[in-house]
């Protein structure tokens, strides 16, 4: 039975590690993805919260154009592209647009349709998609997806996404797990 996937990209698609060099580098740090405990990047570098979102918007363009991807997402995604519709929901602003593409193609990754939506808040797409599943890894959406949407959530264990879940947001550690959860899921 076909069903529609709603997908956030980063950190689900890609990997989790990828805005870490450029913090590292940026901010004279050391960080691993494990320091990482929770979404604000702001606890974990020496400048100004709104130094910090300047800094973003100026480097998210490069980020976003050489972020790798997640292990396993590539395999996964190319298994359900001929089986399901794809759709990926991100945060990202609108006029990343083309970059984002530019990045599904140079990865041979296919999609139904991408929407940059420009706001963490992905409940409305995901509705308006009419999505039966969403894979996140931002925990608050996962939860609030899930309660609003009254559908599976599937969350990529991250250090910085570690609050209880509810019965509902399923948490996996990667890709193959997703597509096992999905795949028994798909049989019920």
């Amino acid at each position: 039975m076909r069903k529609r996937f709603g997908i956030d990209i980063d950190g689900t698609v890609t990997c989790p590690t990828s805005l870490v060099p450029y913090l590292n580098s940026a901010f004279n740090l050391n960080l691993t993805l494990a320091d990482i405990t929770q979404y604000d990047l702001s606890p974990f570098v020496n400048v100004s919260s709104e130094e910090l979102a300047k800094w973003f918007i100026e480097t998210e363009p490069e980020i976003y154009a050489n972020s790798p991807l997640a292990q396993g997402a590539k395999e996964v995604l190319s298994q359900w592209e001929q089986k399901h519709e794809l759709f990926f929901i991100s945060a990202r602003r609108s006029n990343l647009l083309k970059i984002t593409k530019d990045w599904f193609i140079n990865n041979k990754l296919k999609f139904d349709h991408i929407d940059l939506i420009g706001s963490h808040d992905k409940i409305s797409a995901a509705k308006n998609y009419q999505v039966d599943v969403f894979f996140e890894d931002k925990h608050d959406n996962a939860v609030m997806i899930h309660e609003e949407c009254k559908i599976p959530v599937i969350l990529f264990n991250t250090p910085y996404n570690q609050d209880p879940i509810p019965d509902g947001v399923i948490r996996v550690n990667h890709w193959n797990e997703a597509y096992e959860w999905v795949e028994n899921w798909l049989k019920r």
